[in-house]
């Protein structure tokens, strides 16, 4: 079975896609094609979607599912009129929220993108910042300002995972790779010995390694499944003698590995 999926937001539609997504990944028998329709925020863009929306609803057998996150009322009401499976966000959980809070909501889009304005997005910009400057090992200077920094072999996920959690939560993450020296003495490299307290390990099988390492340079020693096999063994070995924590990443999306060493670290989300 195949549906259309529509995102429809008045700002940047990421609250509608992550909710949505998360709910529609429940439905695996189910395959979806996702269309994301950002800043939707006049009768006029809404009559324009509408149109969009009953043009596909010719070309198909089934109705298409359309999930919302409009804070204007108005708005959100001509989009229920639309020949669709319409999911309301908004509608499903600001009406409970306005009865237990005892006070209306302000119905004014851009609310989110107002408070991201403050010193939290500040951070996160100077986060992002941090995480390039300090990405695999290029400079250790700043290693007293990080608020942890990941340990691994070659392409097991740090630099995105860095990255992720320098721009969703403002956590300023450095990552150092495990280079064959470090591996071959099976010792933590001396300039992290200082920071074990920050430190936090992501491992992965060989096999994935092997996967991600062969698209970056084919049939090379450093994609050799052998090669991918003793460095984890001996990164793993690392980790274990000095203490460090650490995660397997294989399966694991960057959202999942940055929620598990959030958590694991006792990190705050901003």
């Amino acid at each position: 079975m195949k549906r259309r999926v529509y995102f429809i937001s008045d700002g940047t539609a990421i609250t509608a896609e992550t909710l949505g997504k998360s709910l529609l990944t429940q439905f695996e028998q189910v395959s979806f094609e996702f269309t994301t329709l950002p800043y939707i925020n006049s009768a006029e863009q809404v009559a324009t979607t509408l149109q969009l929306i009953e043009a596909d609803n010719a070309r198909q057998d089934t109705l298409p599912i359309v999930i919302v996150t409009l804070v204007d009322p108005e708005l959100r009401k001509q989009i229920q009129q639309c020949n669709a499976f319409v999911v309301d966000i908004f509608s499903a959980f600001l009406a409970p929220l306005e009865k237990e809070l005892r006070s209306p909501s302000v119905s004014k889009a851009g609310k989110q993108r107002h408070i991201d304005q403050n010193h939290h997005y500040s951070n996160r910009i100077d986060a992002v910042h941090f995480a390039i400057n300090n990405d695999d090992g290029a400079s250790t200077r700043e290693y007293d300002e990080a608020d942890i920094i990941l340990v691994g072999v070659s392409r097991c996920g740090k630099t995105p995972t860095c990255l992720y959690l320098a721009l969703q939560f403002g956590i300023r993450a450095a990552n150092y790779p495990l280079t064959e020296e470090d591996l071959d003495g099976f010792e933590l490299p001396a300039q992290l010995k200082a920071y074990r307290q920050k430190l936090y390990g992501l491992s992965i099988s060989p096999q994935r390694l092997q996967g991600i390492r062969q698209a970056r340079r084919a049939d090379s020693r450093y994609a050799s499944m052998a090669q991918c096999q003793r460095e984890v063994r001996q990164a793993e070995a690392i980790f274990r003698k000095a203490g460090i924590p650490f995660i397997d990443t294989t399966r694991a999306s960057v959202e999942e590995i940055a929620t598990r060493v959030m958590n694991a670290a006792g990190l705050r989300r901003e």
